[in-house]
Formats: structure tokens, sequence, C-alpha cells
């Protein structure tokens, strides 16, 4: 039976156990590193590639745990809140923000299944340069980091428990 309590109920949003987790991504995603050593472009493509980058592998690690699932869902619904707030406050109005998230969550998927290319090969440096370079070359060093601080963060990430990981409030090997 409905009640005036129930009404006025407030539960908790399930996706907010998942906030730690995803400010850790971000925190990874916003190291120095990746924009200094890496050559990462420090623009608003470039934090939005590397938040893609880094939320593609705690999203891979996720699914090495299928009762974990629901986990990644949660993640992946604050990456689009996320994005979705980000671009209002920039001033992008309504009819525009709905396309420009599906491009993202579009941008996502694409790139959730290119770095699954395994740590070194040719398939995760030409994903990487397409996607965090935008298909223009970085100078060797930078690449190299990214390379390195990609398989570091992978092996990281393999290290540590699923059931610990989607309620971490920080990445394992993430900089402080």
């Amino acid at each position: 039976m409905f009640s005036l309590r129930n009404l006025f109920r407030s539960t908790p949003d399930p996706r907010e156990a998942r906030r730690p987790l995803w400010n850790a991504v971000v925190a990874a995603a916003r190291a120095p590193h990746w924009y200094a050593e890496g050559t990462v472009p420090d623009t608003l493509d470039g934090r939005f590639d590397m938040v893609s980058l880094v939320l593609a592998l705690v999203l891979h690690r996720i699914d090495d745990d299928p009762a974990q699932g629901r986990a990644g869902v949660e993640l992946t619904e604050l990456f689009v809140t996320d994005m979705d707030g980000q671009m209002r406050q920039i001033g992008f109005g309504d009819m525009v923000v709905g396309k420009q998230i599906g491009r993202m969550v579009g941008a996502l998927g694409g790139r959730l299944g290119a770095y699954r290319a395994p740590d070194g090969s040719d398939e995760l440096a030409a994903a990487l340069v397409r996607n965090l370079w935008r298909g223009q070359a970085p100078a060797a060093a930078g690449l190299a980091h990214v390379m390195a601080e990609v398989a570091a963060l992978r092996a990281a990430l393999a290290s540590m428990p699923v059931g610990d990981l989607v309620v971490a409030d920080r990445l394992p090997g993430a900089e402080t």
C-alpha cells in the first residue's frame, strides 16, 4: 500500500557506492606524468581520452569477475553523469548534450575494444596514437611512457581482487 512516508523516503543511489572508484579513475587519468612525460595533450579532448583509457582498464578488470558486473554498470553510469555535468558546466545546452553524450559513450565503447590489445603490442600502440594523439604519432619517448604506464596500471589492477577494486578509493600503483 502506498503511503506518504514512501513518497518522501529517500533511498540512496546505488551508483554512489562506486563514487570513490570513479574519483580514483579521474585522479589517475589526471596524473601529470601522462601529460608531461607522456605528451598527451592537456586539453578537453586529451583529458577525456585519458579518463576513457583508465576507465577502460578498470572496466576490463571488473569484467574478470562476472559477479561484479553491476559495479561496472554503475561505474559507467557515473562516467555518463559526470560527462553530462561537465558539458553543461561548459555551457552546452540540452539539445547538444544528449548527442555529445551518445558520442562519448560510443567512443568509450570503441576504446573498450581497442584497449584489450596486449601490452607492448603494435595494436595497442596504434590504438593509443589514434585516440590520445588523434592519429598524430607523438615523440617516441611519449608513446613509450604511455605504453609502459598502461602496462604497469594493468598489472597493478590484475594484482587486486575485483571485490576490493570496486570499493577502492585509489587505484593500485596510481600516484598520490
